[in-house]
């Protein structure tokens, strides 16, 4: 074996990066632990623990931190965590009305709700849509004269033409699109989640939002649902320029007094009230008292300090000070100043909620000035390590004791580049804020050496506090500072967040509760450890001692996936532990090709050493071919899927990726290793050295009887899908589904669904799933606001407490998922879509390979064939066998790994029927005797491959879960139909569209 030492090399190196990514899990796991133990199962208790760890070193010898190695672990999905997954929909709609200045006019409203109903079976945006609707109902009416409003005139002219207004439309639709994702990555980070997933879906007008653990799904729904806030708020000052303490600092030591002196009373344990301090006239003395404790926390900065004492006496002389640290600075003395600036304090993330507490007392409120409000930053101060957010003091004004400004003002605003090179934000404003922003500005920057700030404020959260240093007449402004180009497109977005009230809506959400996510984690690992043990036995007692050797791999294989899975930051969901129990089977199969091999070199009597390197090198082209293929399906997944199917899609190409490298070099370093110390190397026992040996199965020649019995149970199937069709699931039916666990445990489907038939609907589906029940149904579907999910959910629980058998209370429902209409039946056309795409593909990848067409044509009936034959069975059987049998995503997934296995299989015939023929292409040689040998050649692997995933099926299909049972199914009659398709059906095309081109 070449380079032997380059694979030693990234071996050990692969296996060291590996280890290294997966300890951090081992170390959260170990700090969780200890803060359960700790809280004793007061939640609240365990997440203050973790808070107060965030930025303690726990990494032994690195001294990683708690937070870092949290942000590295292993992230699980949110059917193994448990949590909420929301996706939201900007409503285009709506914004086009807006742009419109809400024009009452009949053919625009009228080419709008056309629309609207054109996207539920168009793949066109919704622009796109409009706009041809308007022309069809008005063709000779322009546009412009709907859109080039007052707002719009500085964009679009009077006499745009109807492609310019389009243009126009779509542009203020993406960025209202992008506009909504600034602000829901802002809301996401109030839910205090560790490790939140928000994603922008590409040429859509949706946002993915994924909360790990979240357990308030109606906070959830309305924080999410509300529309943007922008606000201008005019700041009082920390300090001015010389260090003297301002209004921001001096309410702070008020408050801080106050605290100190109730800390006093309640040490002294006094029965009388302490009277309450108004604010202090000595503000340089509260100025050193806070900067000492600064000077004392910034010397000890990254220190551990065990002096507990100290730390308790500190937090009861300054309680406020403690945790909220004035913005200060070390002059040219060496002395602590305050900092000038609308930045009054600087606070931990662990922290803010107590600051949030002390601030929101009644005590303390009564003397915080009426004009005066505290608001935290958007996001952490980069000038620290670990996550520490700034506190504003903004100023109240006018009638209503609120902002100077509000955002609808603005009309623009754009990210731009100053004369220097560096990113700022223009920002242009319309006639009647031009003339408040003239006036707040001037005041602002009246004091030459008190210059203040204006807060721009989305949703109460300070982004960002620019210095005013002038007037600004005319309502186009500057906004410069230390940023980077996201910077300044972030606060683009926001500005424009007024102006663009998109509203969104929740099209698709899911909720999994813990004791769901605890189970399928069971399940996952009980199922992953089955499936290892049942590929080892099999390989062991098949190809004796050569078995150990592909134990080795797959255990090293399993060992890299993980490593790597990990180093990408994937998440790990349950389809992917399905992907992790089905790369067990897929890994042994590059084995099986080998040791195949190996034993026809040793049959022609080659010595073990010698039919081992020819082994390999001759197995290699097919090895190679199949998974390139099965890679592709996996790609295809990934590009087209969505959420759990990605996961799947990740673990199932990097376990490609992981398989070659441990079958073919660290398998090969194994045998070379095993060789050179003399062992007696055997690749079979008794019992199976001669399984298939001598095989002679007339498959060509019976080729039509195949041809029948397909055809004749595709037609079955597809007079079924035409008659009783298929169990659609939620996600291409539709509604809202509920998993209930009931304490009476002889509670039926019938007895549901004589509870709730009448309230919810006789088009209510009750399924059992595993000991509990998912209730599927459709009642108020089409109403996306939150009063509508609270009353299906309350009348759902009010239904199942009619009856005494079918008790339920909140906690009885253990998740739930909701999918709209609209995206239900995007879904179901993309499935079709992405599963004709895979055929495509791949086919093409075929014909590259093996350069005949009828090669090509062959993978493509057989791939189309394996579809519809797993199609007609689910249609077929659906309501026959005892458990669900879903057409859902998950069934999609499990089609295009079929496609993707089945080609696996085909290759590898292929691949023989290409050497076989280029062996015997004489005259005399018969094209059909020499494919049936070449098929019979490759039985033995074909066969022992399929057994050995479908193993691996039935411990996944058994023991994986509910949450995976359909898939697993769909898998497991996959793989069959995929193993007879490869051999009886591939293969015989090639030879009836060959006949002549195969000599």
């Amino acid at each position: 074996m070449q380079g032997k030492g380059v694979v030693k090399f990234f071996a050990i190196l692969l296996a060291v990066v590996c280890l290294y990514q997966l300890s951090f899990t081992w170390v959260t796991r170990s700090v969780e632990n200890k803060a359960r133990a700790y809280a004793k199962g007061d939640i609240l208790k365990e997440k203050a623990y973790l808070d107060s760890m965030s930025s303690v070193p726990v990494y032994p010898v690195l001294g990683h931190t708690f937070a870092y190695c949290k942000a590295n672990e292993l992230a699980l999905g949110l059917d193994l965590e448990g949590g909420m997954s929301v996706t939201m929909q900007i409503s285009l709609k709506e914004l086009v009305k807006k742009l419109a200045d809400n024009n009452p006019d009949v053919v625009f409203n009228q080419a709008l709700d056309n629309a609207q109903n054109d996207t539920k079976s168009s793949q066109k945006d919704y622009i796109t849509l409009f706009v041809a609707e308007y022309e069809k109902l008005a063709p000779n009416a322009k546009l412009a004269s709907l859109f080039s409003t007052k707002d719009n005139q500085a964009h679009l002219k009077f006499n745009a033409s109807n492609s310019e207004v389009e243009s126009y439309l779509k542009d203020q639709a993406a960025t209202a699109v992008k506009q909504s994702y600034t602000v829901m990555n802002t809301r996401i980070d109030q839910f205090g989640v560790t490790s939140p997933n928000i994603q922008l879906q590409e040429g859509t007008n949706r946002i993915l939002i994924e909360l790990p653990g979240q357990k308030d799904p109606e906070r959830v729904r309305k924080l999410l649902s509300g529309t943007a806030k922008l606000e201008f708020y005019q700041t009082f000052e920390n300090a001015d320029a010389t260090g003297r303490p301002l209004e921001g600092y001096q309410t702070l030591a008020s408050i801080n007094n106050l605290l100190a002196a109730k800390n006093k009373t309640a040490a002294k344990d006094s029965a009388t009230t302490a009277a309450k301090p108004a604010v202090t006239k000595d503000t340089t003395a509260a100025a050193k008292g806070g900067l000492s404790l600064l000077s004392k926390v910034q010397k000890n900065a990254g220190k551990d300090s065990t002096n507990l004492a100290g730390k308790t006496k500190a937090a009861q002389d300054n309680p406020l000070f403690a945790l909220l640290s004035p913005p200060s600075y070390q002059d040219q003395k060496g002395q602590m100043q305050l900092r000038p600036g609308p930045v009054v304090g600087w606070t931990a993330l662990k922290d803010t909620a107590k600051v949030n507490a002390y601030l929101n007392s009644a005590d303390v409120k009564a003397i915080i000035p009426r004009n005066m409000k505290f608001l935290w930053s958007v996001k952490p101060d980069p000038e620290f390590k670990t996550k520490v957010f700034e506190l504003y003091a903004v100023k109240l004004t006018g009638a209503e004791n609120g902002p100077a400004l509000s955002g609808d003002v603005v009309d623009d605003a754009r990210a731009e580049t100053d004369q220097r090179g560096e990113p700022n934000v223009v920002m242009d404003m319309n006639s009647v804020g031009a003339q408040k922003w003239a006036t707040i500005t001037r005041e602002a920057s009246a004091d030459p050496n008190n210059k203040k700030s204006i807060a721009i404020v989305l949703d109460d959260n300070v982004y960002s506090a620019p210095r005013v240093d002038n007037e600004i007449s005319g309502g186009n402004s500057s906004i410069s500072g230390n940023f980077t180009i996201d910077d300044t497109k972030d606060l683009a977005n926001v500005l424009k967040a007024g102006r663009l009230p998109a509203p969104a809506q929740i099209v698709d959400e899911s909720v999994v509760g813990p004791s769901l996510g605890q189970e399928a984690i069971s399940a996952g690992l009980l199922s992953e450890g089955l499936g290892l043990l049942v590929v080892l036995v099999f390989m062991i007692a098949y190809y004796n001692r050569a078995g150990t050797v592909a134990v080795v791999a797959v255990i090293v294989n399993m060992f890299f996936l993980m490593g790597v899975l990990t180093g990408l930051h994937a998440v790990l969901t349950m389809p992917g532990v399905a992907g992790i129990v089905l790369t067990l089977g897929i890994a042994v199969d590059a084995n099986v090709l080998i040791y195949e091999r190996v034993r026809e070199e040793m049959a022609l009597g080659k010595s073990v050493r010698i039919a081992v390197t020819d082994g390999f090198k001759h197995a290699l082209s097919s090895i190679l071919d199949s998974n390139i293929s099965t890679f592709l399906t996996g790609l295809i997944l990934f590009i087209f899927g969505s959420g759990p199917i990605q996961g799947f899609a990740t673990t199932l190409m990097i376990g490609i990726v992981t398989s070659l490298f441990c079958s073919l070099l660290i398998s090969r370093l194994i045998f070379e290793w095993m060789l050179g110390k003399g062992w007696d190397i055997k690749f079979s026992n008794p019992w199976s050295s001669h399984t298939f040996k001598n095989a002679n199965f007339a498959f060509v020649k019976n080729r039509f009887k195949f041809y029948i019995f397909s055809s004749l149970f595709i037609l079955a199937g597809i007079i079924s899908m035409a008659t009783q069709g298929f169990n659609y699931g939620v996600d291409f039916e539709g509604g809202r589904t509920y998993v209930v666990r009931f304490e009476n445990k002889s509670v039926n489907t019938e007895d549901i669904h004589n509870a709730v038939d009448k309230t919810l609907g006789r088009g209510t589906e009750v399924k059992t799933y595993g000991p509990d029940f998912s209730i599927t149904t459709n009642y108020l579907i089409d109403d996306p606001s939150i009063v509508a999910e609270n009353k299906v959910q309350a009348a759902l629980i009010s239904s199942l407490n009619q009856s005494p058998k079918t008790q339920v209370t909140q906690k009885s429902i253990l998740g739930h998922h909701k999918v709209s209409a609209t995206i239900a039946d995007e879904l179901k056309k993309s499935a079709i879509w992405t599963v004709i795409f895979a055929i495509v593909i791949i086919s093409t990848y075929i014909l590259i390979r093996f350069r005949k067409w009828q090669f090509s044509l062959g993978a493509m009936i057989a791939t189309l064939h394996d579809a519809l034959m797993v199609l007609s069975f689910f249609t077929l059987f659906k309501n026959v066998l005892p458990f669900s049998l879903d057409i859902d995503q998950a069934f999609i997934a499990a089609i295009l790994t079929v496609i993707g296995y089945s080609i696996n299989d085909t290759v590898v015939v292929f691949d023989r029927i290409r050497e076989f023929l280029d062996l015997h292409h004489a005259k005399t040689d018969d094209p059909k005797v020499v494919i049936n040998d070449a098929i019979n050649k490759t039985l033995s692997r074909t066969i022992i491959t399929a057994l050995t995933v479908l193993f691996v099926l039935i411990v996944l299909f058994v023991f994986g879960g509910d949450a995976i049972k359909g898939f697993s199914f769909a898998l497991l009659v996959g793989v069959c139909f995929g193993t007879y398709s490869s051999i009886c059906i591939a293969t015989p095309v090639i030879i009836d569209f060959g006949k002549k081109d195969l000599k």
